[in-house]
């Protein structure tokens, strides 16, 4: 499987202590240089995140976008592998990487997805826990997942 993350799941999950649920739900993670740039600067990479960079510079139609380095990198980096998922969490990222076919998870989809596999027992004080540290998803949206858990 081919994964490919922007910086906000990664953050997410390292904030929450919780990355190990990113290599048992992936094994490896592919990033971009400007995601190990907004996401690791200057420490060494986690044995499971892989840096990539891109065969080809980013085309007109990337830069085009709103996006920032690492989202537009992110992107630019899984349709290049055919990623099987991306992983982000940006409303305007993820809009662009569907209008392209992308798979995407985000950090709440993440976690439903170890809440399946029997990885962690509840998402719901994980979910909490992001918000009070400044995790920013659309309530309903949070609503849906935890719905999706069985845990509304």
């Amino acid at each position: 499987m081919i994964v490919v993350s922007n910086s906000s799941p990664l953050i997410s999950f390292d904030q929450l202590g919780k990355a190990e649920l990113l290599v048992k739900l992936f094994n490896k993670v592919l990033i971009p240089p400007a995601v190990r740039q907004e996401t690791y600067e200057v420490l060494p990479l986690p044995r499971w995140v892989e840096e990539r960079s891109l065969s080809q510079p980013l085309s007109a139609l990337t830069l085009r976008w709103r996006l920032g380095n690492g989202e537009r990198e992110a992107i630019a980096l899984a349709l290049e592998l055919q990623a099987d998922f991306l992983l982000m969490d940006d409303l305007a990222g993820r809009r662009v990487a569907i209008s392209l076919g992308l798979k995407i998870l985000g950090t709440l989809g993440i976690l439903l997805q170890a809440q399946k596999e029997k990885l962690i027992p509840a998402i719901k004080p994980l979910v909490e826990q992001l918000l009070a540290v400044g995790f920013h998803a659309d309530e309903d949206l949070v609503v849906r997942v935890l719905r999706s858990a069985g845990e509304d």
